[in-house]
């Protein structure tokens, strides 16, 4: 407030008026606020407020070009935020947030339509102010209320499991054109809530004026980021081109990003059709994730020829968390007897030496390939963690090194473990009798794996063949893409392979995938978890203060988790396998987090030329 407001002030109510609001405004003022560019969950910032581009891109890379690569199955909708449709996995391109993460840090977001971030030392809430030249894609400004109607139609009409996500969020509320406030409903020790805020997504208030944001819909969606669509083939061709007016492109956080002129996506039903597709130069960019193919099958002229480039660049990520998960929800799987034992009967050294060429290691954590990742028997700090809870979890977790899947032979069939799990299986109550296993009540156990990829038919009929032997009606259903999502969204399936995409630095998100509140509604809780002492270990973790003390209970977690038998792990590489048209260049030393292929790789034209003669 001005001094010439006091001054009014005192004129109009008099002098106690005037000492009662010059008290309460300098009350206000000696609040102790935190300002900055950024903010990250543990400890100090890597990059500086005057930075000039982040230390991984190529600042004056050119922008020009197109990259594409392919994507399987088909899709109806542009809308990635709710549950109807089959929605593009690319749906999201045209969304910006408050804040972004850079792939070298795993704690940390800077300022994108913010350009910063407020907040008490209670971080009670956090104020954000939007940048002056924020604009949508069709000119008009980003404001405040955008932001304010984007969280509340989240809640409102988007993923149901994002009403947990959000319930430590009190309101959101404007307080000018360019800054907005969320408030939380408790003061917190540490950066997890703030995190979230700064990660908002932010949609149009006046385009969903006339749109329903509930309605999966192809048309794109109005954004602020630096792509909008330049064609659509309705669930075969998504074509993305680069907005020439993008309000960012002075970003620091942008510099070196952003360099295609286009972005293509093709569609395919099937994997081998698109591997025909990359060889045919349908497409430019291709991340292998078949290792038989990668071992056998890039022969072809354009590899000899040096027109597509085949590289293993390294991955510092976490080992993606992939495996044949157990639906719980159903009755058959309630025990974790049953769960191990079936798990005993996938072998994966017979699969990573017969189908996979040794290029695989298996993953053994949900956390694989970090320092979240539980080892041997519990630790004292971990004891310390667990203890409270130990009612909940299994027994295991406090008397047996943490749970590694037994080492199979490399013959196809194991018979140690073959022995194990079919004594586990009478010790769940299913009998062998006649050559299949049953209950008391004379039920055979059937099961049925879900899969909609040919490219796992070799895989999964083979443990298929191993279940059988131990009494076990299995069979292996193969469906379209389509009825794959709408069965699994609707909890129609038994087991399926999939993967938790989960975070370097796990915080909120475990509650979308550990959480009770989000077993039984559409979410990333995808097995259908629910234990009061997981849910009690996801809240230490979001309250953590340290990286440290993160690190030790997302241990804990795990090996909890682990004991559970809630999946059957598979394997993961530390090596991203790609193969391209070699006219493209990358920064000579990659971060640790992403590979950027479409963030900050850029077009040759000198390369582009050169092949063009080959």
């Amino acid at each position: 407030m001005h001094y010439n407001c006091y001054f009014k002030n005192h004129l109009k109510f008099g002098f106690f008026s005037f000492l009662l609001t010059l008290i309460l405004t300098t009350f206000a003022f000696s609040e102790n606020l935190i300002k900055s560019h950024g903010i990250s969950n543990f400890g100090d910032l890597k990059y500086p407020s005057d930075y000039a581009s982040l230390t991984y891109v190529n600042p004056t890379a050119p922008k020009g070009g197109e990259i594409s690569t392919w994507a399987f199955g088909t899709f109806d909708s542009l809308n990635r935020y709710i549950v109807k449709g089959n929605a593009a996995g690319s749906g999201n391109i045209f969304i910006e947030t408050l804040m972004t993460g850079t792939a070298d840090e795993p704690d940390s977001l800077y300022g994108l339509l913010a350009e910063s971030i407020e907040y008490p030392e209670d971080r009670s809430y956090a104020i954000f102010t939007l940048r002056p030249e924020a604009k949508f894609s069709d000119g008009s400004t980003v404001t405040s209320a955008d932001v304010v109607f984007s969280h509340y139609i989240l809640l409102e009409k988007g993923i149901p499991s994002l009403k947990q996500v959000f319930s430590g969020i009190e309101k959101v509320e404007e307080l000018s054109e360019k800054q907005v406030k969320f408030i939380f409903k408790e003061p917190s020790e540490n950066n997890e809530l703030l995190m979230l805020a700064a990660s908002s997504s932010v949609f149009s208030k006046r385009f969903f004026s006339t749109r329903d944001f509930s309605e999966s819909s192809l048309e794109p969606m109005l954004g602020s980021g630096p792509y909008v669509l330049a064609e659509i083939e309705v669930g075969k061709r998504l074509v993305y081109k680069l907005n020439e007016n993008y309000w960012g492109n002075h970003l620091p956080i942008n510099r070196g990003r952003n360099n295609f002129k286009k972005i293509r996506y093709e569609y395919y039903a099937d994997t081998t059709a698109a591997f025909e597709g990359f060889k045919a130069g349908e497409y430019t960019f291709r991340s292998e994730n078949s290792s038989q193919k990668w071992a056998q099958d890039y022969n072809f002229p354009a590899i000899t020829k040096e027109i597509i480039k085949k590289e293993s660049l390294p991955d510092g990520n976490l080992g993606a968390a992939q495996a044949f998960f157990f639906n719980v929800r159903l009755d058959k799987f309630k025990d974790p007897k049953v769960r191990e034992a079936l798990g005993l009967m996938f072998n994966f050294e017979w699969s990573n030496k017969t189908l996979f060429f040794d290029l695989y290691d298996r993953v053994t954590s949900f956390w694989e390939n970090s320092e979240m990742k539980a080892s041997g028997m519990i630790s004292e700090s971990e004891l310390r963690v667990l203890k409270p809870f130990q009612q909940h979890l299994p027994e295991k977790v406090f008397t047996e090194p943490a749970y590694v899947p037994p080492k199979s032979s490399p013959n196809k069939i194991d018979r140690k473990n073959r022995r194990r799990a079919g004594k586990l299986l009478t010790q769940a109550g299913w009998e062998l009798k006649n050559g299949l296993r049953k209950n008391e009540a004379g039920k055979t156990f059937k099961l049925e794996i879900l899969n909609y990829s040919p490219a796992f038919d070799r895989i999964i009929n083979p443990f298929i063949e191993n279940l059988k032997l131990i009494g076990i009606d299995a069979k292996h259903t193969r469906i379209d893409s389509t009825q794959y999502t709408e069965r699994v969204r609707s909890f129609d399936w038994e087991i399926i392979t999939s993967t938790y995409g989960n975070s370097m630095t796990p915080g909120i998100d475990l509650v979308q995938r550990f959480s009770s509140e989000t077993a039984d509604v559409p979410s990333r809780n995808l097995v259908g978890l629910k234990n009061q002492g997981i849910d009690e270990i996801v809240r230490l973790a979001i309250k953590a203060k340290s990286r440290q003390e993160l690190n030790n209970i997302v241990r804990g977690l795990d090996r909890s988790l682990r004991a559970m038998h809630l999946w059957i792990p598979q394997w993961y590489k530390n090596v991203h396998t790609v193969a391209y048209r070699n006219q493209y260049s990358y920064p000579s030393i990659l971060p640790p987090f992403d590979l950027g292929a479409f963030d900050f790789w850029w077009y040759d034209e000198a390369k582009a030329a050169e092949i063009l003669g080959k």
